[in-house]
């Protein structure tokens, strides 16, 4: 079962990074190409993340980084040495710890589960808990990627992280979402 939802979230993370990297840097990087090297306005993988991270909880931060690592490799180098630089490393351990972290957090100020014992499945919770995960990972990243940034940048990175997490999750979530009313309709 493990093994299943493992090789699940690898494969949602890749197709996922893979339509951000074909479809949406593209056209990202036409209108803004400094930002774009660093961050997406929509990036997809954080939905993955955080519905794995709803669905698995801390054990997802597996999958996600091998998902990331692999995303890394197959869709920005096909370098293995470019792909395990410490810095780019350290990039994709942030990306997968922050959205079960974001969980973690939410834990603390609300129970997940219902009186009988089942999870809860609030939409408002789930976008709340994307937002937090993507306020720690567009901080994270800046801190990782602080000594390549652009003077001057910082700040418009962090906010297109913010923004690009945020957006990816509602896709995410809404392509999902129809997805499974046709599979149900079916």
């Amino acid at each position: 079962m493990i093994a299943r939802s493992f090789l699940v979230v690898i494969l949602a993370y890749l197709l996922a990074h893979g339509v951000t990297a074909w479809l949406v840097t593209p056209v990202q990087a036409a209108y803004m190409p400094e930002i774009t090297v660093y961050a997406s306005l929509v990036y997809l993988p954080h939905g993955v993340r955080v519905l794995a991270a709803w669905l698995l909880g801390w054990i997802a931060i597996v999958p996600l980084a091998i998902g990331a690592f692999l995303s890394e490799f197959l869709f920005t180098s096909h370098d293995l040495a470019h792909v395990t630089d410490p810095v780019l490393l350290l990039s994709i351990a942030v990306g997968a710890v922050s959205a079960p972290l974001a969980f973690g957090v939410m834990r603390l100020a609300r129970p997940d589960k219902r009186p009988d014992g089942r999870p809860n499945v609030h939409w408002t919770w789930l976008l709340l808990a994307g937002a937090i995960a993507s306020v720690l990972n567009s901080v994270g990243q800046s801190m990782v990627f602080s000594g390549s940034l652009l003077p001057g940048l910082p700040l418009s990175v962090t906010v297109v992280y913010g923004v690009g997490d945020l957006i990816g999750l509602i896709v995410t979530t809404l392509a999902l979402m129809l997805l499974f009313r046709a599979m149900r309709e079916r």
